[in-house]
């Protein structure tokens, strides 16, 4: 599964993680030194979730972001129930 918002088109960005050590000079130190820089990525939070689509019922991958802005719209809840000569 890729990890690409269907409604904002978020998806994995890549960044780097820096390590530093030291003491930071405001606290008595001679300031914090860089140690290392090493890739990281940054992943969206990406659900996949029942939505309607063009008048159509489809499962799609929509960040969190867009389902709390109100960018997907959920199918109506269904409420089918069995007959009684289906039950027997």
């Amino acid at each position: 599964m890729s990890r690409v918002c269907y409604f904002t088109g978020r998806r994995t960005t890549a960044g780097r993680s820096i390590v530093r050590s030291g003491k930071a000079k405001k606290v008595g130190g001679i300031g914090l030194n860089i140690r290392g820089v090493s890739k990281r990525k940054f992943k969206p939070n990406i659900q996949r979730v029942r939505a309607v689509v063009d008048g159509a019922v489809v499962r799609i991958n929509v960040s969190a972001r867009a389902i709390k802005n109100g960018m997907v719209v959920k199918p109506p809840k269904r409420n089918w129930k069995p007959t009684q000569d289906a039950a027997n």
